[in-house]
């Protein structure tokens, strides 16, 4: 690879000799090139990528060569303004990062000595031609003139991405042999009628000359089930298989996500063999948009979905993909733990992995995926309208029979946009998104919903009461938590921004390391902000500090820095959980919302409730707590005192018992009520608390009739079979609770396997936030409330490349402990033996 000023030369042929080439293990984008070969990171300053063009040169001998092969050469992903050659030939030329491309090069090719070159064309140079202004400014964008190009605005958003501009081959770059039987179309539409499924075919195959189609047939299996049907011949080869008792897909909150394997078998006359085509997993379940009242509300199969989870960031932000498919298990899988059942890949990104949406499929996650278009005015120009619809295609054949896609929307924020910033309401609705593309998707994928905006309805495109909408009252716009019923939202495709301190394992990866601090100008470089606002997220986060803490942040920060992020991991989970509570409840007209993000593009204080290592943060252990499919809650429902809100999103009956248990000054049991419920499946219920009770208490100090009288209350959902199935807090006098030097706390760690620790933590007085200081693992639960007398286990899991331990180190802490307390070892030495080696 090498780079030269822009337009300096205009073929390979013009590359002087003496230019400095840097070699490159492996293919990939300019700025990951240069990580590999220690010349540039992300730690470093900034580096305009956009600024050079750009040369890739590979030369390289083909084996097992015959000239009568014909020879394919594939192009993934090349971005974004790119030309290509091959031994001199020029074979491409490409402006959208998001094509693929397929050359049939077989004339060009030889036995030895092949060159191929590509050069990436400086982003910036193309963007200094004069064109048409946008109708509208979009505020987030460094250059507006970037909407003529079909490449990825992350790297070009100062404020909210890193400075890593992805420029260069961004998938994989392939030569194959053209196979003697291919597919050259698919279309897979499968459906559900009453009890039966139904996959609908068509494909074009492609065959070498003298080869005919006896015939082709599709096969269907799950486990030992296996059905099959031969195609017809007409307009390519098609049919309709039937399956009866289909086993359908469901989101793992709600269900089993069942999948089928397709594939395809042709027979060709002359050929012994059939030729067998792995077509992927299919599976069976209906999508429909409720838009009763004004609402947006997703049905999967019939039945109401309260969807929630996160907007999706690439992750590896250099390379917009993973360093192995593998990750996306992992990431997917830290989704469904956390009860999220839905994930957004927005418009800012790009389109994700065939791996990503494997992994959703196979882990019940559904996906709102939006089509690569962002905040900007897209022009409307027949040349680049004819290369919109050349990938989108190219995106709904991948997508075809993936049960998780369950909303495809035109764009992010667009709508949005155009309003806020000056445009006339004519303006607010592009042809582009209400009409090309809504049409697109429904020829494509009829069985998916179409959506033309993340922002979407009412009075304004942005309204929170009607449609869809970025919802930042609690967060970004600091207003009260009761804001979050008092909007009436309805779906919020993004929400609850704030600056998310990570775990000390996080901040031990910034630039200086655990000593820097938050004031700091490395720390600041990475807090995420709007371009030309004055003030950040984090601005954000310390005002909710503030509120709970009843502290004022500035000072902490310089007097007590430590307590200061802690109160700041606490406070942001803290309002995200309440959040999700109040907008949880059966008489909530919520019907969804997506935390703004699931993980963070970079180390350092970002939006992700998981760090750029894809370690936890305190928000998401919060939320793991209250998104998980049979929660618990607690409200303060003002001079109607505290009510307790149940959801059983399970396919079964729930049959338990809730205990609510008062205490006073953290230790002093004041009340106790128990209720035995029933909740169906898919249910979700709310009572007063005082119904459980014999006599009044103003539990949720509503009337200020004398001292409070409960400072914290807690209840439990237990099973039938007495299994804890959830707890939740309140906090009547609020959450500032006074440091004490003793809560009884203890913590006790057993080996279970190699690696793996449970920790048993109990209190004898109200534990507020437990948490642990434990070097090299990681907690499968932290920032828990423990009431007195209360136990709670967590897994310990060893990060990844550390050595085994003999026994585990560390300390468990709780915010309203003035110190912190060594955790007990207890191994199993069989099982430290086990691992030993």
């Amino acid at each position: 690879m090498c780079s030269s000023t822009p337009g300096q030369y205009a073929s390979p042929a013009e590359l002087p000799d003496g230019v400095n080439w840097i070699g490159a293990a492996h293919l990939g984008p300019v700025a990951h090139v240069l990580r590999q070969q220690g010349l540039w990171s992300l730690d470093a300053g900034p580096r305009r990528f956009d600024a050079d063009d750009w040369w890739f040169r590979l030369r390289f001998d083909v084996d097992d060569w015959s000239a009568a092969q014909s020879r394919i050469l594939g192009f993934d992903g090349l971005a974004t303004v790119a030309e290509v050659w091959l031994n001199g030939q020029p074979i491409l030329s490409s402006s959208n990062m998001f094509l693929a491309h397929r050359c049939m090069v077989s004339e060009w090719l030889r036995a030895e000595g092949n060159e191929l070159v590509m050069v990436f064309r400086s982003l910036d140079q193309a963007l200094t031609k004069r064109r048409p202004r946008p109708r509208w400014r979009a505020p987030m964008i460094e250059n507006q003139q970037i909407r003529w190009f079909r490449t990825t605005v992350l790297g070009r958003t100062p404020g909210w991405t890193p400075p890593a501009a992805l420029v260069g081959p961004w998938r994989g770059v392939w030569l194959a042999t053209q196979a003697p039987v291919a597919l050259r179309e698919l279309h897979l539409q499968p459906r559900v009628e009453g009890s039966q499924g139904l996959l609908a075919i068509r494909c074009g195959l492609d065959l070498a000359d003298g080869l005919a189609p006896e015939s082709v047939r599709l096969e269907l299996s799950r486990g030992e089930r296996l059905l099959s049907i031969d195609l017809a011949e007409a307009d390519g080869w098609s049919g309709v298989l039937c399956v009866d008792d289909v086993d359908l897909w469901w989101p793992h909150t709600h269900g089993e996500p069942a999948l089928y394997a397709a594939s395809l078998q042709v027979c060709v006359a002359g050929q012994v063999e059939p030729t067998r085509m792995d077509l992927g997993a299919v599976g069976f379940r209906t999508v429909s948009v409720d838009r009763q009242g004004d609402g947006f509300a997703i049905r999967i199969n019939g039945e109401p979905i309260f969807c929630r989870g996160a907007c999706w960031t690439p992750l590896d932000v250099v390379t917009m993909d993973a360093a192995d498919a593998r990750a996306y298990a992992g990431a997917i899988a830290q989704v469904r733990e956390a009860g999220m059942n839905m994930i957004r890949v927005g418009g800012t990104m790009s389109y994700e992995a065939d791996a990503f949406y494997d992994e959703c499929d196979r882990q019940g996650v559904m996906v709102w995926q939006e089509l690569m278009f962002a905040n900007m005015d897209y022009p409307e120009d027949a040349e680049f309208l004819a290369s919109v619809q050349q990938e989108v295609h190219q995106q709904f054949q991948r997508w075809q029979g993936r049960p998780s896609l369950t909303v495809l929307c035109g764009n992010s924020e667009v709508e949005q946009q155009a309003a806020m910033f000056g445009a006339t309401r004519d303006r607010w609705a592009p042809a582009l998104f209400h009409e090309t593309l809504a049409r697109a998707c429904a020829q494509a994928h009829p069985d998916v919903p179409y959506w033309p905006s993340s922002a979407h309805g009412g009075a304004f495109p942005h309204q929170g009461d009607v449609g869809t909408t970025s919802y930042y009252g609690v967060g970004a716009y600091m207003r009260s938590l009761d804001d979050a019923r008092r909007s009436n939202l309805k779906f919020a495709t993004e929400c609850l921004a704030f600056s998310n301190v990570p775990e000390p394992s996080g901040l031990a990866s910034m630039p200086g390391g655990l000593s820097l601090r938050v004031h700091h100008a490395a720390w600041k470089g990475r807090a995420p902000r709007d371009l030309g606002a004055g003030w950040d997220f984090e601005d954000v986060r310390d005002h909710y500090v503030a509120t709970l803490f009843e502290t004022d942040p500035t000072r902490l920060r310089y007097s007590d820095h430590d307590r200061y992020l802690t109160l700041g991991r606490v406070a942001t989970g803290e309002v995200m959980a309440a959040t999700f509570a109040d907008w949880r409840r059966a008489a909530s007209s919520c019907r969804g919302a997506l935390v703004w993000f699931l993980r963070d593009l970079w180390p350092g204080a970002g939006w992700g409730v998981v760090d750029s290592n894809g370690q936890p943060k305190s928000a998401y252990y919060h939320l793991k707590r209250a998104l998980q499919p049979v929660s618990l809650s607690l409200t303060d429902e003002g001079g109607n005192g505290l009510y307790v809100h149940v959801q059983n999103e399970a396919p079964r009956l729930l049959q338990a018992e809730v205990e609510v248990t008062a205490y006073r000054q953290g230790h002093t049991q004041v009340g106790q009520g128990k209720q035995t419920i029933e909740l169906p499946a898919h249910g979700n219920a709310s009572w007063p608390l005082m119904a459980w009770f014999d006599w009044f208490a103003d539990w949720s100090w509503a009337y200020r009739f004398g001292p409070a009288s409960a400072h914290v209350l807690t209840a439990v959902l237990k099973a039938s079979d007495g299994r804890e199935l959830a707890r939740a807090f309140a906090f009547p006098t609020g959450m500032a609770l006074p440091q004490e030097r003793d809560l009884g706390l203890s913590a006790s760690a057993i080996a279970i396997e190699p690696g793996v620790f449970e920790i048993t933590v109990t209190a004898t007085r109200f534990a507020q936030a437990v948490h642990f200081d434990v070097d090299d693992f990681v907690s499968s639960d932290a920032y828990f409330h423990l009431a007195p007398g209360q136990r709670h286990t967590v897994r310990m899991h060893m990060l990844p490349g550390k050595a085994v331990p003999a026994a585990i180190t560390g300390s468990v802490r709780a915010l309203n402990l003035d110190g912190q307390v060594a955790i007990q070892s207890k191994q199993d030495q069989s099982v430290l033996h086990q691992g030993s080696d």
